[in-house]
């Protein structure tokens, strides 16, 4: 008879002790659990995609890369870029396909559509890029805040600004951290162009304003209007036209009963890179502009805000020429940032970031450094919002290759918890369309906590130390009837 001994830190005692504990929990609410998950089970069922790319055209459009010498065959967002090209239309259907509340058939009822037009309930596009949404329980509402776009789209550098010189820097390399099993770097560089400076040039719009949609349903939005206004002749206001204003997201201080927006505020070429802050004391608004400033003397780009059970909020930003994350509280007011602040996935090259919390854990979804092309969305992990935070792996399923190695064709903006339904949210994402940004898509999709993650490095005696983040692809998919009924 031979006997083994292992012998176990007093740490990894603790950590098996705390797992074994919890599977003992698990089990007893597993019925409780189970019952309330069960109506969504549904949207984890998940659609392929037959998706192929198209043969080369003979023409080109000036967007496509150019190299002195031989030429190289487009790539998948190569044809996403090109508003002449066939995919392109693929994934920018016509208005004839667009979700309508009022008008629409009994048939489309509720049901969300990824990518079609988006009509609010007096027939017009839904403009609210890049924002996110804030359940009002003072009025069992949801407002829905975001840039209006709703503009001519020209290109930033034939008004003499350069965009490059700033935000593109850690584009050269943009796979350089991409080494993880998980991430299958030669089917990326398959797809993403090696040129995607190049490829996306940068477009923007003039600022007019900061949108607000509410709605009882999470589906039909009615539109309140901007909240915020554009400058239109003051040139050295933060809000003037030709400035940048990006990533709008409201919350609301208990204390103060104020609703505070936070937002991306910088010049045309992307050197300014501070946060602006607004106040009202109205979801509708309007929103007083207050300031703009950079958090912690650093820059800062793509943006969100969090706040937690506990009343206190969090600003996280693209820092350091979007190298790295950056998280610190704010004031108990939420009108400016503490002196506190921790930097998150060094050297990683994250934008986009939608920070939630599900069962005492905190997650992310955040997005490559590609500018307006799509690129794989990565999910982390932390005990504390201050970190340090894990990587999860690319939490989308379902679609194909191509889909889950670029967000489904989108980019991260928002995670919204559905009330009512534990470990059930709904991601929000944008589909970026450069060349016409007003016309930029909305791709919202059903997102589960839950299973095993795909970084093998989580885990610890076998045993995964976070749940998996699942973002499950459908052409069309709604919320359970009995959620809606609730």
């Amino acid at each position: 008879m031979v006997s083994i001994a292992i012998a176990f830190s007093p740490s990894s005692l603790f950590r098996l002790f705390i797992f074994l504990f919890l599977q003992s929990e698990e089990e007893e609410t597993m019925s409780t659990h189970e019952i309330r998950r069960s109506i969504m089970r549904e949207l984890e069922v998940v659609e392929k995609e037959k998706f192929r790319l198209a043969p080369p055209r003979s023409r080109r459009n000036p967007r496509a890369v150019r190299r002195k010498g031989e030429k190289k065959p487009p790539t998948i967002v190569d044809e996403f870029l090109d508003q002449s090209s066939a995919v392109h239309d693929m994934f920018f259907p016509e208005l004839n396909t667009a979700v309508d509340p009022v008008n629409g058939g009994n048939d489309s009822m509720y049901f969300y559509y990824p990518g079609r037009i988006w009509l609010d309930t007096d027939g017009k596009p839904i403009q609210a890029h890049g924002g996110g949404v804030l359940y009002d329980k003072r009025s069992n509402t949801y407002f829905w805040y975001g840039e209006n776009k709703d503009g001519k789209t020209y290109k930033v550098n034939s008004k003499g600004a350069d965009r490059v010189s700033c935000t593109f820097r850690c584009y050269q390399h943009p796979f350089v951290v991409w080494d993880k099993p998980y991430l299958a770097v030669e089917a990326l560089n398959s797809i993403v162009s090696p040129n995607v400076n190049d490829l996306c040039q940068t477009h923007k719009v003039d600022i007019t304003g900061v949108s607000c949609y509410s709605s009882k349903d999470l589906w039909a939005w009615k539109n309140e209007g901007l909240v915020l206004h554009g400058e239109e002749k003051n040139v050295t206001h933060d809000l003037h036209k030709s400035n940048v204003l990006e990533r709008p997201k409201v919350i609301y201080n208990d204390w103060t009963g104020k609703y505070v927006m936070w937002m991306h505020i910088d010049d045309a070429n992307y050197t300014k890179a501070s946060v602006g802050v607004a106040v009202s004391d109205s979801p509708t608004g309007p929103f007083t502009y207050l300031y703009s400033k950079r958090p912690h003397d650093c820059e800062s780009r793509d943006m969100t805000i969090f706040k937690d059970d506990d009343g206190k909020a969090y600003l996280i930003y693209s820092s350091e020429d979007n190298s790295e994350l950056h998280i610190g509280p704010l004031t108990d007011d939420y009108l400016d940032v503490t002196d506190v602040m921790r930097r998150l996935l060094i050297a990683q090259h994250r934008e986009a970031p939608a920070l939630f919390k599900h069962e005492g854990t905190y997650y992310m979804v955040t997005s490559g450094c590609t500018s307006w092309a799509p690129n794989t969305a990565l999910a982390h992990a932390a005990t504390s919002v201050m970190g340090p935070w894990e990587t999860l792996g690319n939490p989308c399923v379902g679609g194909n290759e191509v889909f889950r190695s670029t967000t489904f064709f989108s980019q991260s903006t928002f995670v919204l918890p559905v009330p009512g339904l534990p470990g059930s949210f709904i991601f929000m994402a944008d589909r970026w369309n450069p060349s016409d940004l007003r016309d930029s898509r909305y791709v919202w999709l059903p997102l589960t906590i839950g299973g095993v993650p795909d970084e093998a490095a989580d885990y610890s005696f076998m045993f995964p130390l976070w749940s998996r983040v699942s973002i499950y692809w459908h052409k069309r998919w709604r919320l359970p009837e009995e959620w809606r009924d609730s």
